[in-house]
């Protein structure tokens, strides 16, 4: 199976799933949520692997998956850098008190994350597969990629504190209309989310400074996730305050990437041969 198969494939079942979580409850809901990350999860790194090999996988496990756990562990531990916090025991088994789905969570964004902002400064070179971005732009680069990933959790954090799965001992100064969480957890998302993205490049190599058509389900992933959830927390879910936080706040990516996206598959429809006319003597 190809690469571009394989995403598909697998995207198609994490929104099958998706769709099913409004739907249900209690614990069938909960396993539907285990279920979502470890399908992200595979989506993501098996993604990785096929279309940039064995480096970038491991680059990307080390940082997002070892990182977040690290980052995890140590926010239960002593607080920082989210605020201080505990996991209930919904989300299965735990180690040094972080449920081990979670650090998954952070890989699975965070790849179509770092794709989206290649895209857009950019990497896109279709023909030579030569990095389009000079090194001064790398700053732009981290810096949107951070913020595609970090304002994800602006629908994250509502919706699972809303069902119980984590809960925050202070919850002041929290976000107009998103009581419950303390606006630390969003400052230590965005430390966290550069430091993973300012990482991501030199342990992955080069391969993960350009992007290409085998990229779309990853976009399409992002995408997804961006509409799905504003339309699931305003509708669904009963958290508008969540849904208009994240629609304002994930749209910095989520919305000029669709541009983009438009824009080049309209350029390749333009580009095609048309068929020409070719009148017969009669």
């Amino acid at each position: 199976m190809t690469a571009r198969r394989f995403s598909w494939a697998l995207l198609a079942v994490l929104v099958l799933v998706q769709i099913c979580y409004p739907l249900t409850t209690g614990t069938t809901r909960a396993r539907l949520t285990v279920a979502t990350v470890v399908l992200g999860y595979l989506l993501s790194v098996g993604h990785a692997l096929l279309t940039r090999g064995p480096r970038t996988a491991a680059a990307l496990v080390a940082v997002a998956t070892g990182g977040g756990f690290a980052i995890e562990a140590l926010g239960v531990a002593t607080g920082f850098p989210f605020g201080s916090y505990d996991y209930s025991g919904q989300l299965g088994p735990k180690l040094a008190g972080v449920p081990l789905i979670i650090p998954l969570a952070w890989t699975w964004m965070a790849w179509p994350a770092w794709l989206a902002a290649v895209r857009l400064t950019g990497g896109v070179d279709r023909a030579t597969g030569a990095d389009g971005i000079g090194a001064g732009r790398t700053l732009r680069r981290i810096a949107l990629a951070t913020l595609g990933l970090a304002t994800w959790d602006l629908f994250l954090d509502p919706q699972m504190v809303a069902e119980g799965y984590w809960v925050w001992r202070d919850a002041t100064p929290a976000l107009p209309g998103l009581p419950g969480i303390p606006v630390s957890n969003y400052l230590g998302w965005l430390l966290f989310a550069v430091l993973m993205m300012s990482a991501l490049r030199p342990l992955a190599g080069a391969a993960v400074a350009v992007t290409d058509s085998r990229d779309d389900p990853m976009a399409a992933l992002y995408l997804w996730t961006y509409f799905s959830s504003v339309l699931a927390h305003a509708v669904f879910l009963a958290l508008p305050a969540s849904a208009l936080w994240g629609a304002v706040g994930m749209s910095v990516t989520a919305v000029p990437l669709a541009v983009s996206l438009y824009r080049a598959r309209r350029g390749d429809r333009d580009s095609r041969p048309r068929p020409t006319r070719v009148d017969v003597p009669a």
